[in-house]
């Protein structure tokens, strides 16, 4: 039996992009933003970001790794908990 070599990185085709948790994250940065009267390019600041990522963040089109997630919610003043929580009620009413 010949011994098949190990590929490294995601198989041809598949994706971790789940668009419509970006887009409900994004929404609910965006929503958690605005309520607290902070400009996207004050928040990338203080989250250690750049701020055309947070665009992208924000209008879906980059979902970002659990170290960003932690820096936004604490810029923005709140729990990831919290945040979270915003974000999955925006995917309830997405399901309805």
């Amino acid at each position: 039996m010949q011994k098949r070599s190990v590929q490294r990185g995601r198989p041809a085709g598949s994706t971790t992009h789940d668009a419509e948790l970006a887009h409900a994250f994004g929404a609910a940065v965006r929503a958690l933003r605005m309520e607290r009267g902070i400009a996207q390019e004050s928040l990338a600041h203080l989250a250690g970001v750049e701020r055309s990522h947070m665009g992208k963040v924000e209008r879906g089109e980059h979902m970002p790794t659990l170290a960003i997630i932690f820096k936004i919610a604490r810029a923005l003043g709140f729990s990831v908990a919290h945040l979270m929580g915003a974000v999955e009620e925006l995917l309830g009413e997405a399901q309805e």
